[in-house]
């Protein structure tokens, strides 16, 4: 039997095969075994729509495998008349696997894939209705690109100041929502282009069509308005597809759910699968409101709720359903544990106060190793951080003790394409000899300098035997190069030279902030839309930060040498390092979560773009780390952290403070009494931070608001230069400057510090 929509040639697509009715499937049906009631209800309500609330770790590949082969066997519908939507094509194969290991192979006929697959399929056999040639081409990322750039050329549409970037990932978003350019209002405009992106956007589609190619928002693009126009071709497939089955449904956009409420108009035989209190990418399109409304876009819909999770402790699900439980946008449920777990051996939540970002790496990586002698492997443990720029401490950290680690989801810290351009600049500067170096950033941003230009550099520099800086130099006092490239090369040169003059004046933080600045690399970064170039800026920063903790940039190189060698094949069994975005789905048996400070989770960013609805998403978030975790928790928080270089005190998250007594131990470094929370409520209860409450930004942190010390040294200000002081972490020391509420501190033994005055008492 195969599908009879699969035909190769152009013959009429003959009716689905209509079935002679469902048969009885025994209760001991091996699909049907070890499901607990809900996921037995789940699988076997088969007729109608369907709403499956699947909270974290409760089965749901298992009910999803187990509803496809309860179908087919009790033979409602051929394999071909059964659509599931999986978000990868590994979860789809996995599926068919799974399910045709309960059914056999007649489960290979199944529809079931990606959206973007799935639609394929379908715009193969509707092309020409679609404007396309049946041997239509598919674009990837760079020819997409090359293709808006060559549109934004014809118009004259200037590159720096519209990046093509930026301009692409504004159409992806109209396509991400079903706007076809005709249908972009002014309410959806974007000033990109000096107004003219609708346009190019008409033009780009024409281009693709010229060249009877189409990129992967077209394929379920096309094929919506293939359906909205074509009635005949809808009702077809909607007679086609009997029953339809979708994972991970709250991240669906809004053209996938338009998309699957057409193709369920006709049976209403739709069972959708998913988590309110998961859906965390928003920034990718997705709209939380899909499964919030399903009710209402299916009356009559059962809802069931899967909440027997079996891979957390009872301490665990709890604290995650009491943090959670502060949304307002949810539908609801509370996990419970699906396993029995021997009450002296569970942990609590633990939640642990220190005083920077270099104290809690010290303490993670000493709980790594602690774990490790007890037995436990090291891929058994994650550290999930909010932000990319947060991994450096933890990497330095587990390098320094030798412990094994990878980086999930993109580069280590240093291999990050932003950062190694970065200390390209540096090492350039500290060794004008470092050809390569100069090749990377001599035209990083973009200085006008063409192959042409900079094949005559690397000429000059063969013939008379010197770097290609010098060669470079001796170039633009010369008429070898046209007028525009020449000024750009003598400026760069210039630059260059004037860096390397600071190297022994100013501090090795400034003079890279300095040169990052005036070479326009961070203004690049700035200016580009994509939705990666805000995290390369905060590691730009990072970066900046981490030169603070070296006596010279020198010293920082051979560091950053060091560290590139660390051995990545040492061992299989490694500690993971990855954002809690690329955590969802996965899980580990001890997790690590840093950096739960406001602002750093919840993200400014997250709160200044989203208010009251970007602060629920940043719950959920939080939500997703929690039950990432089998067996244990450890949150961290530091009472100061230097960001964007500065050293700021910063506030425990309001997500800390979310978290159930019952379920928490709570702990903290000396000095940080109460584990900060005694603070924390006090500014949560002052008028001033309750539009922090409401999900706005908080307003600015003074060390009034902030962690305090021992209370005996909570009066802060009056010191003055020359004055012998004590802090907690660093001990003793002499006062040198004083800048408002920071000190600089000559002390003893760890050397000169800048510390906020209301951590250091006189002596």
């Amino acid at each position: 039997m195969t599908d009879p929509f699969a035909l190769d040639d152009d013959s009429p697509a003959p009716p689905p095969r209509v079935t002679a009715g469902p048969v009885p499937v025994p209760p001991d049906a091996p699909w049907l075994k070890g499901l607990n009631p809900e996921q037995h209800e789940a699988v076997t309500t088969v007729d109608g729509p369907v709403l499956v609330l699947s909270g974290a770790g409760t089965g749901k590949t298992k009910v999803l495998t187990a509803r496809l082969a309860h179908i087919l066997a009790s033979r409602r519908a051929q394999p071909w008349q059964c659509l599931a939507v999986t978000f990868t094509n590994r979860a789809a194969r996995e599926m068919k696997e799974r399910v045709a290991g309960l059914v056999g192979p007649v489960a290979q006929d199944l529809w079931l894939g990606t959206f973007h697959s799935l639609c394929l399929r379908i715009l193969r056999r509707h092309a020409e209705a679609a404007g396309l040639g049946r041997d239509f081409t598919i674009l990837d990322a760079d020819d997409q690109l090359r293709v808006l750039k060559q549109v934004m050329e014809a118009e004259h549409i200037d590159a720096k100041a519209c990046p093509p970037q930026a301009l692409m990932a504004v159409i992806q978003r109209w396509k991400d929502r079903a706007l076809t350019p005709d249908r972009i209002g002014t309410a959806d405009t974007s000033e990109l282009a000096d107004g003219r992106a609708k346009e190019l956007y008409r033009l780009y589609q024409e281009r693709l069509r010229g060249l009877n190619a189409c990129d992967f928002g077209d394929l379920l693009l096309h094929t919506l308005t293939l359906f909205l126009n074509d009635a005949t071709v809808l009702e077809q497939w909607q007679n086609h597809f009997r029953y339809l089955l979708v994972d991970e449904y709250q991240d669906t956009n809004v053209a996938q759910y338009l998309w699957l409420r057409l193709l369920a108009q006709n049976h209403r035989n739709i069972c959708c699968v998913g988590d309110d209190d998961q859906s965390i990418y928003s920034w990718r399109g997705a709209e939380v409101g899909n499964i919030l409304r399903f009710e209402k876009d299916f009356p009559g819909a059962r809802v069931v709720r899967l909440e027997s999770n079996y891979r957390s402790t009872p301490h665990i699900l709890a604290a995650a359903s009491g943090l959670i439980a502060h949304n307002a946008g949810r539908l609801g449920k509370t996990l419970r544990p699906g396993l029995a777990h021997a009450a002296d051996g569970i942990e609590k939540i633990r939640t642990r106060a220190v005083w920077d970002g270099e104290a809690e790496a010290r303490l993670v990586v000493d709980e790594i190793e602690a774990r490790q002698r007890a037995g436990d492997r090291l891929a058994s443990m994650a550290i999930l951080v909010r932000a990319g720029f947060q991994t450096r401490e933890f990497e330095e950290r587990l390098i320094a003790t030798g412990v094994p680690y990878r980086v999930i989801g993109g580069p280590r810290f240093y291999e990050r394409l932003e950062i190694r351009d970065a200390m390209a600049y540096l090492r350039l500067v500290a060794s004008p000899t470092d050809g390569l170096a100069f090749e990377r950033i001599v035209n990083t941003p973009k200085r006008g300098l063409g192959e042409a230009a900079l094949q005559i550099v690397h000429m000059v520099a063969r013939a008379e035997q010197v770097p290609l800086l010098e060669a470079a130099r001796r170039l633009v006092g010369t008429d070898e190069l046209k007028p525009k490239p020449r000024q750009a090369l003598a400026k760069f040169v210039e630059d260059v030279g004037r860096w390397r003059s600071l190297l022994d004046t100013m501090p090795h933080a400034e003079l890279t902030a300095t040169i990052l600045d005036e070479s326009g690399y961070v203004a690049m970064w700035k200016a580009d839309k994509s939705p990666d170039s805000p995290g390369r800026v905060e590691n730009l920063k990072e970066l900046v930060a981490a030169l603070e903790e070296y006596g010279s940039l020198a010293e920082f190189l051979e560091h950053v040498a060091l560290v590139m060698e660390n051995d990545e094949k040492a061992e299989a069994d490694r500690v993971v390092i990855m954002t809690l975005h690329g955590a969802k789905g996965l899980e580990f048996d001890t997790v690590f979560l840093p950096g739960w400070e406001e602002e750093v989770f919840p993200h400014s960013r997250a709160l200044d773009d989203g208010g009251l609805k970007g602060l629920e998403e940043e719950r959920r978030l939080a939500y997703v780390g929690l039950t990432r975790a089998r067996k244990r928790v450890l949150i961290t928080f530091a009472a100061n952290r230097r960001i964007y270089n500065q050293w700021k005190s910063q506030l425990p998250s309001r997500f800390v403070e979310e978290l159930p007594d019952a379920h928490v131990e709570r702990s903290a470094d000396r000095g940080l009494y109460g584990g900060g929370l005694e603070e924390s409520r006090a500014a949560w209860n002052d008028p001033a931070w309750s539009s922090a409450r409401r999900g706005s930004r908080p307003p600015a942190m003074t060390t009034a608001t902030a962690w305090s010390p021992a209370p005996a040294r909570k009066a802060a200000g009056g010191f003055a230069v020359g004055q012998r002081v004590f802090h907690d972490k660093f001990g003793n020391g002499t006062v040198l400057a004083v800048e408002g509420d920071k000190l600089e501190i000559a002390f003893d033994k760890a050397g000169t510090k800048k510390v906020l005055d209301s951590f250091v008492s006189a002596v």
